[in-house]
């Protein structure tokens, strides 16, 4: 949850007066995002969205000249300080691998497509909110089991996260406080099945018994591959040939929260991954005169962050944010 209001209030200094000017901004954003505050709250979120907006602004004029190559906007989580972000939306927990998996490893002898892009061939659902949960680490796995089931079965249905988050932890997943990509998978081998979303919705919270369902059996997995760690080629192999593939990714930047355009790189962006994505393609774009490859990164934050709901992160230059660190995938 977010941080209690006499901490948040000790966190700003109270210093800053509010603009006036953007009064109306305000009230309009609240509107969107449906967003109310209770007493003394009010002011201070407003503070923590002013300083958001002036940053966001900043980086776009820098942007304008040259600086970067992608833009930010203002989004629905504009009232929230970097700290909290991260607590709350940011829940990839790297752990030892104590599961049976298989390594996939990049082949000399394969050529794989210039660009791939799993959203045309029918493999990805819609984007999905996760919100005020760090359980990124279950939609990443849905979107994985969702392409393997579209792939077996020609049919396109979305997971149950709920059935993960409520049901995994004796795997070490823990809910809305973070998990493990591949401690999913093994849920759902060892189960034999997982339930769809519309069997088992989501709700953002993991306080609740599991109910898995085995009548609505909606995915299966027999098999958890890791690729191998680090390496960019054989993610690219693995996206190419098998399907939309669950990585993680170093989520924690400012640029990173409100992300809106272009191909993403940043100076702030480090090894240590602590969100969970899928991978759905790669592709290359002209900027400036040159060829920038990019990695197709759904994320669970809902459409209006990013692209549509996803990101294009620069590829090919050191494992950019760490993205082929912990890349899976389930087989049956």
């Amino acid at each position: 949850m977010a941080a209690p209001l006499w901490l948040l209030l000790a966190l700003l200094g109270c210093t800053t007066a509010l603009d006036p000017a953007l009064e109306e901004a305000w009230e309009g954003w609240k509107i969107l995002h449906a967003k109310e505050y209770l007493g003394e709250a009010e002011a201070a979120r407003r503070e923590v969205w002013e300083k958001n907006l002036r940053r966001i602004q900043q980086h776009n004029l820098e942007e304008s000249q040259g600086q970067h190559g992608f833009r930010l906007a203002m989004n629905h989580y504009g009232d929230l300080t970097d700290e909290e972000f991260n607590q709350l939306v940011n829940g990839f927990t790297p752990a030892w691998q104590e599961e049976p998996v298989l390594l996939f490893q990049a082949s000399e002898d394969l050529k794989t497509p210039a660009e791939v892009d799993w959203r045309a061939k029918g493999y990805v659902t819609p984007v999905k909110n996760q919100g005020h949960c760090g359980s990124c680490w279950a939609f990443s796995a849905t979107g994985a089991l969702e392409g393997l089931v579209f792939n077996r079965t020609g049919k396109l249905a979305a997971l149950s996260e709920q059935n993960l988050i409520d049901c995994s932890q004796k795997l070490g997943n823990n809910g809305c406080r973070g998990g493990y990509m591949t401690r999913a998978f093994q849920y759902v081998h060892d189960n034999g099945g997982l339930n769809s979303e519309q069997v088992y919705p989501y709700v953002a919270t993991d306080t609740s018994s599991c109910r898995y369902d085995p009548r609505d059996r909606a995915a299966n997995c027999s098999s958890i591959w890791m690729v191998a760690q680090g390496s960019e080629v054989a993610l690219e192999q693995a996206v190419a040939t098998v399907g939309p593939i669950s990585v993680a990714v170093d989520a924690s930047s400012f640029s990173f929260h409100f992300y809106k355009s272009g191909i993403f790189s940043s100076m702030f962006c480090s090894q240590q991954v602590n969100h969970g994505m899928l991978a759905v393609g790669y592709g290359t774009s002209q900027e400036s005169g040159r060829n920038v490859s990019y990695w197709i990164l759904k994320n669970s934050w809902s459409e209006v962050w990013g692209e549509q709901g996803y990101i294009r992160l620069l590829k090919g230059t050191n494992n950019h944010c760490g993205v082929a660190n912990q890349a899976s995938f389930p087989m049956v």
